[in-house]
């Protein structure tokens, strides 16, 4: 089978198995690009805290928070963890939206990806997974996310090799997939719902997996 049927015959299991995802959660684009930022090296619920706190102030706004000083942003985020590292790569973000979209996030949308992309990559600290979820998620641009599940999914199904880079992965997902946000967006709700509950690090639950049958193709 080829890696394009393969694909998506694999979308299709998981999309059966467990009904949509509803990703990425947060009520506006620049919510969904501060949660990408803060959820690096914690879990959901420490991000929601966070934002919790910037909302209960009003500040849940890129030139609001980009006023604050750089203390006062960092406390208010402290419960994603690595507050002080958070609170640099935030502010590097905030700059660019100031300097790029007067700190109008929703006008990125207008920008080609292959135009915009390596602005992103290009802010201090955002690296490309943080990157990608930000175009995808709060921007609607067609770019495929991949993480730590997504390389170990596809290296248990001989479709990644160890030696893989994050954009040599994401390559194999942009060129057999068809260029389409929604389903990028569902495709990698669903490698992560998978990763977390079956494919584990140590050893996969693959008899119950929605992917189990595709460990013979």
């Amino acid at each position: 089978m080829r890696t394009a049927d393969t694909l998506l015959a694999m979308f299709e299991a998981m999309r059966a198995a467990l009904g949509p995802s509803d990703w990425w959660p947060g009520e506006t684009p620049f919510e969904i690009a501060v949660g990408a930022i803060l959820t690096q090296n914690t879990n959901w619920g420490n991000v929601e805290k966070a934002i919790g706190n910037l909302k209960s102030r009003g500040l849940l706004d890129a030139e609001a928070m980009y006023g604050l000083p750089p203390s006062e942003l960092a406390e208010l985020i402290r419960p994603a963890g690595y507050y002080n590292i958070k609170t640099k790569r935030l502010r590097n973000f905030l700059a660019f939206l100031g300097e790029e979209a007067d700190f109008d996030i929703t006008t990125l949308r207008e920008w080609p990806l292959h135009s915009l992309r390596p602005r992103v990559l290009g802010i201090s600290g955002i690296g490309p997974e943080t990157a990608d979820a930000i175009l995808l998620y709060a921007l609607e641009q067609p770019t495929f996310v991949v993480d730590a599940y997504t390389f170990r999914m596809l290296g248990r199904h001989g479709l990644a090799d160890e030696d893989m880079d994050y954009h040599a992965l994401r390559a194999v997902f942009m060129d057999a997939l068809p260029e389409d946000v929604a389903l990028y967006n569902e495709y990698h709700a669903l490698l992560v719902r998978v990763g977390k509950d079956w494919c584990k690090k140590k050893a996969g639950l693959c008899e119950s997996c929605p992917l189990g049958p595709f460990l013979d193709t």
